[in-house]
């Protein structure tokens, strides 16, 4: 559990890069087991919303210090040394997962033929300022879990989002965060896009599939 910060730590204002700092560990430590998806979202609804350094302080003081300087905004792609992600996942009468740690590029296709398709963006690593995801489910169920720091943009037919509008974080978000777009097409199906995982078998982050 987190514990209340000591009343002698002075508090100052943050901003949105102190804010992106303390979402970056928190995306860290999900990927690393730490904390499970009810904490990772509550601790990640916290961090976007916090308006005091003490606020952003408790949500990792039980975490190990990382040693990565970085900020939770996408990355660069072409770095030297790192392994161009990919950009096609297809699933035929089976299913399909990515999550964890994984690079997603700018543009990343998915079909699924009769089966099932998991894609959970939470911890990933975005190549991008713009990340447009194209999913096809025909006759199948694609879940898309897109983290909350991030401004989404649906399109298409057979797509849905699936969270309440009380909880939207995007009102809070700096102009400059970054964009996720998920153009599906549902034939027979569904795509549905979420901040977290419903339903049994879905919890924590998977590694790559």
């Amino acid at each position: 559990m987190v514990t209340e910060p000591m009343e002698s730590e002075a508090a100052l204002r943050v901003g949105d890069r102190d804010r992106d700092a303390v979402v970056h560990r928190l995306q860290e430590a999900f990927a690393e087991g730490r904390l499970d998806d009810e904490e990772f979202d509550h601790r990640t609804r916290a961090a976007l919303t916090a308006r005091l350094s003490s606020d952003l302080a408790v949500l990792t003081q039980d975490l190990p210090a990382t040693t990565a300087t970085a900020v939770a905004r996408p990355v660069a792609a072409g770095a030297a040394g790192d392994r161009a992600p990919g950009r096609f996942a297809i699933a035929y009468k089976t299913s399909i997962r990515r999550g964890g740690r994984w690079r997603v590029p700018a543009q990343f296709r998915a079909i699924v033929y009769k089966g099932s398709g998991h894609f959970d963006l939470r911890a990933a690593d975005l190549s991008a300022p713009v990340t447009t995801l194209y999913v096809i489910a025909y006759k199948s169920r694609i879940d898309v879990l897109v983290p909350l720091g991030v401004r989404l943009e649906l399109d298409g037919f057979g797509v849905s989002k699936r969270w309440s509008a009380a909880e939207d974080l995007e009102s809070r978000l700096p102009a400059d965060a970054p964009v996720v777009h998920v153009r599906g097409i549902g034939y027979k199906g569904t795509i549905e896009v979420s901040t977290k995982p419903h339903g049994p078998g879905q919890s924590g982050p998977r590694a790559l599939a």
